[in-house]
């Protein structure tokens, strides 16, 4: 056995010479031997000089994989090339089953590397969109190697389970019924409007890309260059782009262009279809699954057996199954939920519905800024978020928004202020920012909420409002927003604090703090920054923003 040989199983990715990795053109240039499928060994005959190539058929993948060890124990070093990635569906798996079998081990066989490529089910979704954002999987329908009724029952399994689905090697020219059967299983459990996307040849000469659903898919020509890519039940489609949302928990958020409690739109119905009652659907003219109590339609022979065994057993057996169509999908629904602006009072209801919406799964957690915030597994928000209204909380979203709290400590001068603070909230509360942004508003001159230590702090004085921006809240540096003006008519005020948030969410990066953004910019409006903090050295903390 020579002792220089080496095996590299080389991924090269769609084909295209952008989308092969360094480290596999290193492999392929320092290589003996190219070994693989001629199409493939086409597709990078440009990257290639003087090195010995063997090409073979397309179901020859066992004869290539013992040429390759063959002549890396001769003491070559041998490339065996896949397109997209050598451990899906490639040539890595063969590789090393060759080996095994000839008693190979790593420490005194030839040595093998594995270079990753781009798998289709990344090239094709980056065509696509965003399609494969949530839990995936691929499923190869060809049955030249594992067996139909195998590969239906992983079909079936990624179905109930709701992943995106990418189908490798869906049809040839002599295997056709594959894909019609694979279809038929997903309309069990998907929606016929679930977006399809058909790539052939992804970043090739003659890449096609077809945007259909699970119903129309089939009108399209689909070959064994094409993968077809399938939604799960949160895929939606928008601008020819297939989208499915990054994960499955929704948290409460507002229109961007109304905030008026109104769910954000990846809570609406056309964006996801598990909200619906999915017992049935059909189609409706503005092309969104809507449901009927039709029974899915099934073939005669189906019917007849079923007629038959109903016979033998004296019952209507068909009466007795009912399909399983397209099902709800549980998810964590995440919201905020106070009194009110300015106030800590919860009723007796408020709880009681609290504890009726959250449940034994659910989960619920008091927050420093008067808020709780709940965690709910369910399939309907818009029936937990209907019950919270009907309860009169106040809901907002959390994560990068706004959020304001008003002094909710007494009930004096607070009064002729906090409609201010309430019209602020209704305008601006809940909108999606580059980073967390708290607003405090003090309703006295007493500041005893410490408005001051918010991102931007509002303070009612003598029947006007001073504004300060900019606070760090936490850390060992740690400082009060600067005081930028006093004596704001209250009539200017909502008008010029939209007029801050605006500028910060235009020109802020993602992920900076109103403070960074404050100091990076010098001037927020026309307010001014003021490097006023003591000059000392502090190693920052690693935990601080």
């Amino acid at each position: 056995m020579g002792t220089n040989g080496k095996l590299f199983v080389v991924g090269f990715g769609p084909g295209n010479f952008e989308h092969i990795t360094k480290r596999a053109v290193e492999a392929l240039q320092e290589s003996d031997y190219i070994i693989g499928y001629k199409t493939y060994v086409e597709l990078i005959q440009g990257l290639l000089t003087d090195q010995t190539i063997i090409s073979t058929g397309m179901t020859e993948e066992v004869s290539r994989a013992q040429e390759a060890v063959k002549q890396a124990e001769l003491g070559k070093k041998v490339a065996v090339i896949s397109s997209g990635d050598a451990g899906v569906y490639g040539m890595a798996g063969l590789v090393y089953e060759v080996l095994i079998e000839k008693g190979w081990k790593e420490e005194t066989g030839v040595g093998i590397e594995v270079i990753p490529g781009i798998s289709a089910i990344n090239s094709c979704a980056s065509l696509l969109g965003a399609p494969v954002m949530h839990d995936s999987c691929t499923i190869s329908l060809s049955d030249h190697l594992t067996p139909w009724e195998l590969i239906a029952k992983r079909v079936e399994a990624a179905a109930a389970a709701d992943f995106v689905i990418a189908l490798y090697n869906p049809r040839s020219g002599r295997r056709t019924r594959q894909i019609v059967e694979t279809q038929k299983i997903l309309l069990r459990y998907r929606s016929p409007d679930t977006p399809v996307g058909l790539v052939k040849s992804a970043y090739r000469d003659r890449q096609d890309i077809v945007i259909t659903n699970l119903k129309e898919m089939l009108n399209h020509d689909i070959g064994m260059l094409t993968t077809v890519v399938i939604g799960n039940s949160s895929t939606f489609l928008y601008d020819d782009k297939i989208i499915t949302p990054r994960g499955y928990q929704r948290k409460y958020t507002l229109n961007s262009e109304k905030q008026a409690l109104k769910p954000h739109q990846r809570l609406q119905k056309e964006a996801e279809p598990w909200a619906l009652d999915q017992e049935a659907i059909t189609e409706s003219a503005g092309g969104v699954g809507l449901l009927t109590k039709a029974p899915e339609k099934k073939p005669a022979s189906f019917e007849m057996a079923m007629e038959a065994l109903s016979r033998v057993k004296g019952q209507t057996v068909l009466q007795s199954i009912k399909p399983i169509v397209q099902q709800k999908m549980e998810s964590v629904f995440e919201l905020a939920v106070s009194p009110g602006v300015a106030n800590k009072q919860f009723t007796p209801k408020q709880m009681m519905t609290l504890a009726e919406v959250v449940g034994d799964k659910g989960t619920m957690e008091y927050t420093p800024n008067h808020k709780i915030v709940l965690k709910i597994p369910t399939t309907d928000p818009e029936v937990i978020t209907g019950k919270l209204q009907s309860a009169n909380f106040l809901l907002s979203p959390i994560g990068d928004v706004l959020t304001l709290k008003a002094c909710d400590f007494c009930d004096g001068e607070k009064a002729e202020s906090i409609p201010y603070a309430d019209e602020i909230h209704r305008v601006l509360g809940g909108m999606k920012m580059p980073k967390e942004l708290n607003i405090g508003f003090n309703g006295c001159g007493m500041a005893c909420y410490s408005a001051v230590m918010d991102d931007i702090g509002i303070v009612f004085r003598k029947g006007k409002f001073d504004l300060f921006l900019g606070a760090k809240p936490v850390g060992r540096t740690a400082h009060p927003g600067q005081p930028v003006a006093e004596g704001i008519e209250p009539e200017q005020l909502v008008e010029l604090i939209a007029d801050i948030v605006g500028e910060y969410k235009e020109n802020a990066h993602p992920n900076e703090r109103l403070f960074k953004y404050f100091k990076r910019s010098k001037k927020i409006q026309n307010f001014s920054y003021q490097d006023i903090a003591p000059k000392i050295n502090i190693e920052p903390a690693p935990c601080e923003d």
